[in-house]
C-alpha cells in the first residue's frame, strides 16, 4: 500500500494520534509541557484532517508545529519518551510530511542527543531515514547530520561505531545519488558553460545545483579530513581516520564516477585533490625498506601502514579505473609506483597486494589498451603497457629463483613434493609453489586488498603471489586477444558489407585501430612469452599447462591474425619447443615423450586446425615439430597420406608411456584432420602450407642422399593429403605440388621416391575422379593440368617410379578411360615413352595399357590422338626388351586399321572438321599446317602413318617382327587400301612401298653372313635362317611378294596416277635387284613376284576391251589426265623411249599418237619394260664367271632359273607384235645360259632324275616351251616374223649338240652326276642327253612344219641340221646315250625324208651345194663309225642296229641314187664308195668266233652290195662318169673276192687238220655271200647294161670257188654250195664262138 493513498492517510492519522496520546500519557506526571502540546497536537491533526482535503501536504506544511510535541518529548532525555518520540518522528519522515524547517529543527535535536549520548542507534536510524525518504534536508542542516554520524562512529561502543559508520557510507552514498537524481532531472536544460573556474577560490560553487553543491562540499572536506586537514563544510568533526577517509573517497569514486566525469568542479577536485593525496600517502611505503612507520593522523596512534597502503591501491585502482581519461599523467605516475610495489625487495603483503591490483587492471582490456594508446605509443612517455607486463613476468621470475622467506621448508623439499602430492604447482629448477584457485577467470577478486578489517600486515600464504600472478597473465591474454579479435570481427563484417555494395572499389579499414592492436601485442609478447615458456615449463598440473598452452596459442594466432611474424613465430616455436622431449635434438640414446609434451603437440595440431589461416610461413615451424613427433612416435604413412602407428622405428629407441601410447591413436587421428582442414584455409594460407611442406620436404630429401636409412616422408605423405582434401581447388595448388613431388621422384633413396610416386599419382587419380565444377569434360585446361605430372614422370630414370606412373595409367584407363578426350594424347605419350633401357616389366605394364586403350576406348577418344595411337603401338613394335610384346603391338596395329576401317566415315567427318580449325588458326597466324603427309586429306593422313610405321617395323633387326609387320603392312593395304583417295596411293607407293623396299634391299645386302649359333635360349634355329643374312632374305622375299601383289591387285587404281611408268620402273629395277641378289630364296621370290605382276594367268578383260590387240594383258588402259594430254603434238617423255621402238619395228616414222591410243603405247611401254627388266635379270643370272670357280660361289639355282624362264612365254605374248630379231638372239643368249647352270652337288637329288631315267628337268621343259612359244607365234603370225625360223633352229640345234658335247658353263669344273659326292661342295653337271634328244625332236618337228619357208632354206637350216647330228651319229656307240644316236639316225632320216625333195627342187639355185658334202660326211661317219659296240651288246640288239644301219642305206637308194641326176656328181661318187665298201665289210679282229657270223653285218653289207649292184648296172646312167663309178666298184668287188678266196684255199691246205680262224672263216662265208648277191644281181639285169670285162672277171672266179670244195666247215661249204649255183646259168654251148669263128 502506497503512502499518499487514501487507507494509509488515514492510518498516518490515527497513528499520529495514538502517538501524540502515548506521549501526552508518558509525559502527564512528569512533563506537562509536553502533555500539553501533544494534546494541542491531537486538535492541530484533528483540524488538518478536517479542513483539507489533500491532507499530506497540509501536513507538510504544518510540519514544525506537528512535530514540536515530539521533539519536546525528546528533550525530557527520558529513553522510553525518547524512543517513542524518535519512532513517531519516523514514521512521520517516511510518509515526506516533514518540511525543511521542521527537519532542521529534528536535527538540532537530534545533535543534543548524541551529544548527550542517549538513544545512539535510534539517532543514527533517524537520520538515515530523514536522508533517504525525502531531499529537504540541504547545506548546514545536512553537514550537521552527517558530522552526527561520524561523531557517533567514534564512540566507546562498538556496535554504535560500526552502525555509524555504515550510515556514514550510506549517507554519503545519498548524497551522491541525490545529485545523480537532480542532473538527471536537468538533464533537458541547456546551462551556462560556468566559468573557468581557478584553483585559490575552494568555495567557488556557485554554479552547482543545490545537491550538487551538497556533494561537492562533502567530497572536498573527505579529502581534507583524510589529508589531515580541518573541514570546511562538515562543521563539528572531533575526530577522524585516514582509512576510514580513504574507504569513503573509494566509495564515492567508484559508485559515482560520473558525477566527475560531467562536472568540471568534480574533476578539477579529483586533479587538485585527490591524486596529490594519493601520492603524498604513498610517499612512505615507496621509500620503505621491509620496516615500519606510522603516518601522522588525527586519529589515535596505530600502525596504519598494511590498511592504508591497501586502501591507497584500492583508490588507485578505481582511479585507474573510472577517471583514466581524466588523469592521464597522474596514472602513469600511479601505475609506475604500482609496478615497483612488484619489487623483490619490497615486503611480501606489499607484492601481494600490488599483484592483486596488477590483477584487477588485467581484467579490464580497454583499460589496457587506453595504456598502451596514452603511453607506450606516445614518443617521450613511459611505456607503461609494457613494463607492467614485463613487471608481472620479472614478479613470477623472481619468485622461482628467490625462496620464500616466510617458507623456508619447502626448498628443502624441493622437486619431490611435487611427485608426492597431487596439488597443482609450478616446480622449475627445485623450486616448489603450489598454485591456488585465486578467482574465477575473468575477475579479479583480491583477497588482501579486500582485509579492509586488518591493521597488521597478514602473512601471506605460499603460492598466492604466484597463483595470482599466473592469474593476471592469463586474463591479460584473454582480456586483449577476445577484445582485439572482436573489433577484427567487426571490421571484417564491415569489410564483406562494403564489398558487396561497392564490388569494384578496395576496402580501407581505419589504421589507427590496426596501430593499437599492433603497439599493444608488439608492447607486451616479450614479456608474455617469457613468463609464459618459464611456467609452461614448470607446471605440474595438466589444466594449468592447458591454460598457458591456450594464452600461447590465442597469442599466436591473434599475432598471425595482425601479421606480426615475429612474435607469431615466437609463440608457435615455444610451443614447438614444448610439444618434443627437451634437448630432443642433442638426444642420441632416448627420448620420454611425457604427457605433457603430448599436450603440448595436441595444441600445436589445435593451432594449426583452427588457426591455420594465420599461420603462413609458420607452417614451416609447425610442420617440422608435427613431423619430429611422428618420428618418434613411429607413425607411417598409409593410403592416401594418412599417418598410421607403424613398426618401431630404427633410429633414437622411443620410450613411449603408456599414457602416450593410449593417445597415439588419437593423435594420429587429430594429424589426419588437421591436414582434412585446410580445406578451410584461404588460398594464400592454403599456399603457405604447401611451401612448408615442400620445404620440410626438401630438407628431408637433403637429410636421406647417401644414407639408406628410413626417410622422413612425413612431408610427402602430408602432400598428398592436403592435396586431396583440396581437390576443388586443386588448380592453385597443382603446380607447387606436383612439381615437389616430382623432385620427389627422382630421389635415389627409393623408400621416399616410392612415396614420391604414391602421392603424385594417387593425387592424380583423385583429380580425375574427382566431380569438378565445371566438370573436366568441359574444362580442357584443368583435365591437362592434372595429366601433365604424369607425363613428366616419364623423363624420371628409375624403373619403380615409371612402373608406378604405369600402373596408374592403367588405373586411370579403368576408371576414367571414358572421358579423357583432350588428356589422351599425354596419356598415349605416357604410355609410349618407353625405352630399350628399361627392362620388360614395364615395358609389359606399357603395353597392357595400349591394349586396353585399342580395345576398348578407340572410340571415345578424339580422332586427332588416333595417330598418336599409332605411333605408341609402333613404338611397342620397335621396343626390342619383349619379342612377344613387338609381335602383339603388330596385331593391335592391324586391329588399328581395322578400327580405322570400320569407323572411316565418321573418323573422316571428325578429322576434317578439326583440319579445319587448325586450317583457319593457322591462316590467322599466318603459317602453314605443319602435319604429316600434309597435303593428303587427314584420314589418309592416318592410314599413311599406320603404314608408315609398319613401314618402319618391316625393317627392325628381329625377323619376327619383320615377317609379322610385312604380312600386317601388306594386309592393311589390301584389306582397306580402297578407302584412300587417289592421289595418296602415290605417297602409299613412292612414300611406304618403295621406302620400304630400298630399305630391305639395303639391309639385306649388308647383312651379317656369320653363322648364328642359336636363337635365344635354348631354341635352335634351321639351317635355313641361321644367319643373318639368311633372315633378312626372307624379308624381302615377304616385302617384294607384297608389293608385287599390291600393284597387280590395285593396278586399275595405280595406273590413274600420274607416273605409274616411273613406279613400274621402279618396281622392275627391285625386282631385278632382288632377282640378281646372291640368295636363292630372294632371287626366286623375285621371280614369282615378277610373275605376279604381269598378271600371268590374267583374269578375261571386259568384253568391250576384247577387240583391243592389247587384250590379252589383262590391264585396263591408262586413265590420262586431261590436264597433261595437250594434243597430238605432246612428245611422249619414256624412260624407254617405246616410239622410237615401234617406229623402227614398223618402218614409218611415227607422230606421237592422238590421246586416245596413249593407253595401247603406255602398257606396251610397260610390258617392253618388263622384257628389258627380264633381259637384264636372265643376262645376269646366266652369264658364266669369268675367274676360276673357286672365286665365284654363287651360282644361281634350277627353280629360280626355271621360274626365270617360265616368265618368258607369258611375257612374250604382250611384246610379240615387236619382238625383233635382235631380241630373239638376247633371248637366245639367256635360254642357252640357263641350261648351261650346273648344279651343286646336294641339291642334285631333288632336281635330277635318277641317273637312269631319261627325264627333262623343269628347266629344259621351260627352255623348250619359251622356243615351242615362239614358234606357234611365228607360225601364226605375219609373214615378216618368218625370217626368226632359222634363229630357233640355231638355237635347237646348240641344245641338240649337248647330248654329245655338254655345256661348259665358264671355267667351272663339273662332274658327271654319277660321280659326285652328295655331301660336298662340288657343281654337277644335268645329264643333258634327254634335253638334247628332245631338242632334237622339236627340230625334226619344227623342219617338218617350215621346210619350204624361204628363211629356212636361205639360212641353210638343212645343212644346220645335218651337220650338227653328223656329231652324235660320228660318235654313234661312244655317245654319252645309246639313244641319242639311234634318235639321231631317225630324226636325220625324218628330216632327210621332207628336205631332200625341197633340196632337189632348188638344185639349181646353189643354196643347198654345201649341204651334199656335209651329208655325204655324216653318212660316212655313221655307217663307218670309230667306236666299237659295246662289248655287253646282245646279238638281238646287234641285228637292231644293224637294220638301222640298213634302213640308211635303202634310203640312199630310194631318195638320193634314183635323183643322182639333180645331185652333185662327187657327192654321188661319195655314195658308191662308201656302198662299196659296206658290201665287202671287214670284220674287226676283236669279235669272238661264235660271235663272227652276226657281227659281220652281212645283212648290211649284202644290201649295200645289192644298191651297189643295182646302180652299177642302171641303164640310167646317163654320163659315162657315172658308168665309170660302177664299173670301177664291181671290179675291185671282184678283184677282192678272188684274193680272198685264193688265200682261204692256200691257208686251209696248210694248216692241216687245225681249223682256221674263226674270223677268216667269217670272212671266205662273207665273200661267197656276197659273189652269190652279184650273181643274182648280174641274172636281173639287161646283158647289154653289163660291161664285158665284168663277164670274164665273174667267170674267172669259177676255178677258185671249185678249189675250196675241199674245205672242212661245213658253213663254208653251205655258202659255196649258194654261190656255185648260179654259175649254172653261164653253163650253155660256146656258140657264138663257134659262129664267131666260122663267120
Amino acid at each position: 500500500m502506497s503512502t499518499s493513498s487514501p487507507e494509509a492517510v488515514k492510518k498516518l492519522l490515527e497513528n499520529m494520534q495514538t502517538d501524540l496520546r502515548s506521549l501526552s500519557m508518558e509525559c502527564k506526571k512528569k512533563f506537562p509541557p509536553v502533555k500539553e502540546a501533544a494534546e494541542s497536537g491531537i486538535v492541530k491533526i484533528k483540524t488538518i484532517a478536517a479542513r483539507n482535503t489533500d491532507i499530506l501536504a497540509a501536513l507538510k506544511e504544518n510540519s514544525s508545529e506537528v512535530v514540536q510535541p515530539f521533539l519536546m518529548g525528546c528533550g525530557t532525555k527520558e529513553p522510553k519518551i525518547t524512543q517513542l518520540c524518535l519512532a513517531a518522528i519516523q514514521r512521520l519522515m517516511s510518509h515526506e510530511v516533514v518540511s525543511e524547517a521542521a527537519a532542521g529543527n529534528i536535527i538540532n535535536m537530534l545533535w543534543q542527543l548524541m551529544e548527550n549520548g542517549l538513544e545512539e542507534l535510534k539517532l543514527l536510524q533517524t537520520v538515515l531515514v530523514l536522508l533517504t525518504t525525502n531531499t529537504v534536508v540541504h547545506d548546514e542542516v545536512l553537514s550537521k547530520a552527517i558530522v552526527l554520524c561520524f561523531r557517533l562512529h567514534f564512540t566507546k561502543d562498538n556496535i554504535t561505531n560500526n552502525t555509524a559508520a555504515a550510515t556514514v557510507r550510506q549517507v554519503v552514498t545519498v548524497v551522491f545519488e541525490r545529485m545523480v537524481a537532480e542532473d538527471e532531472r536537468f538533464k533537458g536544460i541547456v546551462e551556462q558553460p560556468p566559468s573557468v573556474q581557478g584553483n585559490t577560490n575552494r568555495r567557488s560553487v556557485s554554479t552547482l545545483r543545490p545537491s550538487a553543491k551538497d556533494a561537492y562540499m562533502l567530497f572536498q572536506d573527505l579529502c581534507q579530513l583524510v589529508n589531515a586537514d580541518a573541514p570546511y563544510w562538515l562543521v563539528g568533526m572531533t575526530e577522524m581516520t585516514r582509512t576510514f577517509g580513504l574507504e569513503l573517497l573509494e566509495s564515492v569514486l567508484n559508485d559515482f564516477p560520473g558525477v566527475f566525469l560531467q562536472h568540471q568542479e568534480f574533476s578539477f577536485l579529483l586533479k587538485e585533490r585527490v591524486c596529490p593525496l594519493v601520492i603524498k600517502l604513498f610517499s612512505p611505503n615507496i621509500k620503505f625498506r621491509q620496516g615500519s612507520s606510522s603516518a601522522a593522523s588525527p586519529a589515535p596512534v596505530e600502525k596504519p601502514y598494511f590498511p592504508i597502503c591497501m586502501r591507497l591501491l584500492r583508490v588507485v585502482s578505481v582511479l585507474i579505473k573510472h577517471f583514466y581519461s581524466l588523469l592521464v599523467t597522474e596514472c602513469e605516475i600511479f601505475l609506475s609506483l604500482l609496478v615497483k610495489f612488484l619489487d623483490g625487495e619490497k615486503p611480501q603483503w606489499l607484492r601481494a597486494v600490488a599483484v592483486e591490483s596488477v590483477h584487477r587492471l588485467c581484467v579490464q582490456p580497454h583499460l589496457l589498451r587506453s595504456f598502451c594508446q596514452s603511453y607506450d605509443m606516445k614518443q617521450h612517455s613511459t611505456k607503461v603497457f609494457r613494463d607492467i607486463v614485463n613487471a608481472l613476468g620479472s614478479f613470477i621470475q623472481s619468485l622461482f629463483i628467490v625462496p620464500n622467506a616466510g617458507n623456508p621448508a619447502v626448498v628443502g623439499t624441493g622437486g619431490v613434493s611435487g611427485i608426492l602430492t597431487s596439488q597443482a604447482a609450478f616446480e622449475y629448477r627445485g623450486t616448489w609453489i603450489p598454485l591456488m584457485t585465486v578467482s574465477v577467470q575473468g575477475s579479479a577478486k583480491a583477497t588482501y586488498l579486500e582485509m579492509l578489517d586488518k591493521v597488521e600486515p597478514p602473512s601471506i600464504p605460499e603460492g598466492y603471489a604466484m597463483s595470482v600472478a599466473f592469474s593476471a597473465l592469463l586474463d591479460l591474454v584473454r582480456g586483449i586477444t577476445s577484445m582485439i579479435e572482436r573489433e577484427l570481427a567487426v571490421e571484417e563484417e564491415a569489410a564483406a558489407e562494403f564489398r558487396e555494395t561497392h564490388p569494384d572499389q578496395g576496402w580501407q579499414p581505419q589504421p589507427g585501430a590496426h596501430l593499437v592492436w599492433e603497439e599493444m601485442v608488439s608492447a607486451c609478447w616479450c614479456g608474455l612469452l617469457a613468463a609464459l615458456s618459464l611456467l609452461l615449463d614448470a607446471s605440474t598440473d595438466e589444466t594449468a599447462t592447458e591454460n598457458i598452452l591456450k594464452a600461447e596459442l590465442t597469442m599466436a594466432s591473434l599475432c598471425g591474425r595482425l601479421g606480426l611474424v615475429t612474435p607469431r613465430d615466437a609463440f608457435i616455436t615455444a610451443i614447438c619447443k614444448a610439444s618434443l622431449p627437451p634437448h630432443y635434438a642433442l638426444t642420441v640414446l632416448s627420448s620420454n615423450l611425457t604427457a605433457k609434451n603430448i599436450q603440448c603437440m595436441r595444441t600445436l595440431l589445435n593451432l594449426a586446425h583452427c588457426h591455420g589461416a594465420v599461420l603462413g610461413t609458420s607452417w614451416q615451424l609447425v610442420l617440422a615439430t608435427l613431423q619430429h613427433l611422428v618420428w618418434i612416435l613411429g607413425l607411417k604413412p598409409g593410403v592416401g597420406g594418412v599417418l598410421k602407428p607403424g613398426r618401431a622405428v630404427e633410429g633414437p629407441s622411443t620410450v613411449l608411456t603408456t599414457a602416450v601410447m593410449t593417445d597415439l591413436p588419437i593423435i594420429a587421428n587429430i594429424l589426419s584432420r588437421l591436414f582434412e582442414s585446410s580445406q578451410y584455409l584461404d588460398d594464400v594460407s592454403l599456399h603457405h602450407l604447401i611451401n612448408a611442406l615442400c620445404s620440410l620436404s626438401l630438407e628431408a630429401m637433403e637429410m636421406a642422399y647417401g644414407n639408406n636409412k628410413e626417410p622422413s616422408l612425413f612431408a610427402v605423405a602430408k602432400l598428398l593429403e592436403t592435396g586431396l582434401v583440396n581437390m576443388d581447388r586443386i588448380e592453385i595448388l597443382w603446380r607447387p605440388l606436383t612439381g615437389h613431388l616430382l623432385e620427389v621422384c627422382q630421389h635415389p633413396n627409393s623408400r621416399m621416391r616410392e612415396w614420391g610416386a604414391e602421392a603424385l599419382t594417387a593425387l592424380i587419380k583423385a583429380g580425375l575422379a574427382y566431380k569438378h565444377d565445371p566438370p573436366l569434360a568441359q574444362n580442357q585446361r584443368l583435365q591437362l593440368l592434372l595429366l601433365n605430372p604424369l607425363k613428366e614422370l616419364s623423363n624420371v630414370l628409375h624403373a619403380d617410379i615409371r612402373q608406378k606412373q604405369l600402373e596408374s595409367v592403367l588405373q586411370i584407363l579403368q576408371s576414367q578411360g571414358d572421358s579423357l578426350g583432350p588428356g589422351w594424347p599425354l596419356v598415349l605419350g605416357v604410355i609410349g615413352a618407353i625405352r630399350n633401357d628399361q627392362g620388360e616389366s614395364l615395358i609389359r605394364t606399357a603395353f597392357q595399357c595400349l591394349q586396353l586403350v585399342v580395345t576398348d576406348f578407340l572410340p571415345t577418344m578424339p580422332c586427332t590422338c588416333l595417330q598418336i595411337v599409332v605411333d605408341v603401338a609402333g613404338s611397342f613394335g620397335l621396343q626390342n626388351q619383349e619379342l612377344n610384346i613387338s609381335l602383339t603391338s603388330i596385331g593391335l596395329l592391324w586391329n588399328i586399321s581395322d578400327y580405322f576401317f570400320q569407323r572411316g566415315e565418321a573418323i573422316t567427318q571428325e578429322l576434317e572438321r578439326e583440319e579445319e580449325a587448325l586450317q583457319k588458326q593457322a591462316q590467322e597466324k599466318g603459317e602453314t599446317l605443319n602435319r604429316p603427309f600434309h597435303p593428303a586429306p587427314p584420314f589418309d593422313c592416318l592410314w599413311l602413318c599406320l603404314y608408315a610405321k609398319l613401314g618402319e617395323l618391316c625393317v627392325d633387326p628381329r625377323p619376327a617382327v619383320r615377317k609379322s609387320a610385312g604380312q600386317t603392312l601388306f594386309s592393311t593395304i589390301a584389306a582397306h587400301g580402297t578407302l584412300l583417295q587417289q592421289p595418296t596411293w602415290h605417297v602409299v607407293v613412292w612414300k611406304v612401298l618403295f621406302h620400304l623396299l630400298d630399305c630391305v634391299r639395303t639391309s639385306s645386302t649388308t647383312a651379317d653372313k656369320e653363322k648364328i649359333e642359336s636363337g635365344g635360349g635354348n631354341i635352335l634355329i634351321h639351317h635355313s635362317r641361321d644367319t643373318a643374312e639368311k633372315q633378312w632374305a626372307e624379308t624381302w622375299v615377304l616385302t617384294l611378294a607384297g608389293v608385287a601383289r599390291i600393284f597387280n591387285t590395285r593396278r586399275y587404281l595405280l595406273q590413274q596416277l600420274g607416273d605409274f611408268f616411273e613406279a613400274w620402273e621402279v618396281l622392275l629395277n627391285h625386282i631385278q635387284s632382288a632377282a640378281l641378289s646372291k640368295n636363292n630364296e630372294v632371287s626366286l621370290a623375285a621371280l614369282k613376284s615378277f610373275q605376279e605382276i604381269l598378271q600371268i594367268g590374267t583374269p578375261v578383260k571386259d568384253s568391250d576391251k576384247a577387240g583391243d590387240a592389247f587384250a590379252a594383258m589383262g590391264v585396263p588402259p591408262v586413265l590420262i589426265d586431261p590436264l597433261s594430254a595437250s594434243g597430238p603434238g605432246r612428245p611422249l617423255v619414256r624412260s624407254d623411249s617405246l616410239v622410237e621402238r615401234l617406229t623402227r619395228y614398223n618402218g614409218a616414222e611415227l607422230q606421237a599418237p592422238p590421246p586416245g591410243e596413249e593407253s595401247a603405247l603406255e602398257d606396251s611401254a610397260l610390258w617392253w619394260s618388263a622384257w628389258n627388266t627380264w633381259y637384264r635379270t636372265g643376262t645376269d643370272s646366266t652369264r658364266p664367271p669369268s675367274g676360276p670357280a673357286e672365286k665365284f660361289s654363287f651360282i644361281p639355282s634350277q627353280p629360280f632359273l626355271t621360274a626365270l624362264i617360265q616368265i618368258f612365254p607369258a611375257l612374250y605374248q604382250h611384246i610379240k607384235a615387236n619382238f625383233s630379231m635382235e631380241d630373239l638372239k638376247k633371248l637366245g643368249v639367256i635360254l642357252h645360259g640357263a641350261v648351261s647352270v650346273p648344279i651343286s652337288s646336294d641339291a642334285s637329288p631333288f632336281i635330277l632324275p635318277s641317273f637312269t631315267e631319261a627325264v627333262l628337268t623343269s628347266l629344259q621343259e621351260a627352255v623348250l616351251t619359251s622356243l615351242d612359244v615362239l614358234q606357234k607365234a611365228i607360225c601364226v603370225g605375219p609373214e615378216n616374223l618368218q625370217v626368226m625360223y632359222p634363229a630357233i633352229f640355231e638355237q635347237l640345234l646348240l641344245f641338240v649338240e649337248f647330248s654329245c658335247k655338254p655345256p661348259q658353263y665358264g671355267r667351272m669344273e663339273t662332274k658327271h652326276v654319277a660321280n659326285a659326292k652328295y655331301n660336298q661342295a662340288e657343281w654337277v653337271a644335268l645329264n643333258y642327253v634327254p634335253f638334247a634328244e628332245r631338242s632334237l625332236e622339236v627340230v625334226v618337228d619344227l623342219y617338218h612344219k617350215t621346210a619350204c619357208h624361204k628363211a629356212v632354206i636361205n639360212e641353210k637350216v638343212l645343212q644346220n641340221i645335218i651337220k650338227t647330228l653328223r656329231m652324235p651319229l660320228g660318235l654313234k656307240y661312244a655317245c654319252p646315250s645309246e639313244s641319242t644316236w639311234k634318235l639321231a639316225v631317225s630324226s636325220l632320216l625324218k628330216v632327210l625324208s621332207i628336205g631332200l625333195p625341197v633340196a632337189r627342187q632348188h638344185a639349181s639355185s646353189g643354196k643347198f651345194d654345201t649341204m651334199w658334202p656335209e651329208l655325204a660326211n655324216a653318212f660316212e661317219d655313221f655307217l663307218f663309225t670309230k667306236s666299237t659296240p659295246p662289248d655287253n651288246l646282245s646279238i638281238q640288239e646287234f641285228q637292231k642296229n644293224e637294220a638301222v644301219d640298213v634302213e640308211v642305206v635303202q634310203l640312199i637308194s630310194t631318195e638320193i641314187l634314183p635323183f643322182a641326176n639333180f645331185i652333185p656328181k662327187d657327192f654321188v661318187g661319195q655314195i658308191m664308195t662308201m656302198l662299196n665298201r659296206g658290201s665287202i665289210h671287214s670284220q674287226s679282229p676283236s669279235f669272238t668266233e661264235a660271235e663272227i657270223d652276226v657281227r659281220m653285218r652281212e645283212e648290211f653289207s649284202k644290201v649295200c652290195f645289192e644298191t651297189l649292184l643295182q646302180f652299177s648296172f642302171s641303164n640310167k646312167v646317163s654320163t659315162p662318169q657315172e658308168g665309170y663309178i660302177s664299173r670301177m666298184a664291181l671290179s675291185v668287188l671282184l678283184k677282192r673276192s678272188q684274193d680272198v678266196l685264193r688265200r682261204y684255199v692256200e691257208d686251209e691246205r696248210l694248216s692241216g687238220r687245225c681249223p682256221l680262224p674263226r674270223q677268216q672263216v667269217t670272212e671266205i662265208i662273207f665273200v661267197l655271200k656276197a659273189i652269190s648277191t652279184l650273181m643274182d644281181s648280174l641274172k636281173k639285169t639287161q646283158p647289154e647294161n653289163v660291161d664285158g670285162n665284168t663277164w670274164a672277171q665273174v667267170i674267172a672266179l669259177y676255178p677258185t670257188l671249185v678249189e675250196c670244195i675241199t674245205c672242212s666247215s661245213s658253213e663254208v661249204s653251205s655258202a659255196l654250195k649258194e654261190a656255185l649255183g648260179p654259175f649254172k646259168d653261164f653253163m650253155q654251148p660256146p656258140l657264138s664262138r663257134v659262129q664267131n669263128g666260122e663267120s
